[in-house]
């Protein structure tokens, strides 16, 4: 015998987790839940509802919450990213043409750092472990390089990006020329 209808919809994955991602960007920024339901011209008690992951919001509910929160809506609804590692060989450019490409999305929720790293032929460099959470982006400018986590390390040339846990263990290897490499550590806000 099936139990009668208590009248609430079951939470699904996706409702629950945008409902969290909803409430920790909303902490994040120190909002209380009748500010921010002011902000994005909801009901506190319909703002709740979308906390818990029950309910079906529309897009442009999710869209004013966006702009209440300031971050793009796709950060409600993108899953959490891979921690990696995440390889993606670079590409050539076609002569005389603009070529964009989207190597990696970074959520809203985390710090960003944009370090520059040079490092002389002929060097092995131990990457100090980061905080929890964090992941390391390589991209490299000029050179060949061994790098990533200790357990999977990957070669590298121009152009090509790496994202790994920058939290476990990782190193930096070169051959006999010098790396140039961009480096974005993402690391969460801490709440």
């Amino acid at each position: 015998m099936t139990p009668p209808p208590t009248g609430r919809q079951p939470v699904s994955s996706t409702a629950a987790a945008v409902g969290a991602k909803i409430r920790l960007r909303r902490q994040q920024r120190g909002m209380s839940a009748a500010e921010m339901a002011r902000r994005a011209g909801l009901s506190k008690a319909t703002l709740s509802q979308l906390e818990a992951g029950n309910g079906n919001p529309t897009i442009d509910t999710l869209d004013a919450i966006a702009v209440a929160l300031r971050i793009p809506i796709a950060d409600l609804l993108a899953r959490d990213a891979d921690t990696g590692p995440v390889f993606r060989p670079g590409t050539d450019a076609e002569p005389g043409e603009v070529s964009r490409e989207l190597l990696r999305r970074i959520s809203s929720g985390n710090s960003l750092e944009i370090w520059r790293l040079r490092i002389p032929p002929e060097t092995e460099l131990p990457g100090v472990p980061h905080a929890t959470g964090t992941i390391e982006h390589l991209l490299i400018a000029t050179g060949h390089v061994t790098a990533g986590p200790v357990d999977a390390p990957q070669d590298l040339g121009p152009g090509d990006m790496l994202a790994f846990a920058g939290d476990a263990p990782h190193f930096y290897r070169t051959g006999a020329e010098e790396v140039d490499i961009t480096v974005v550590f993402a690391s969460p806000i801490s709440t």
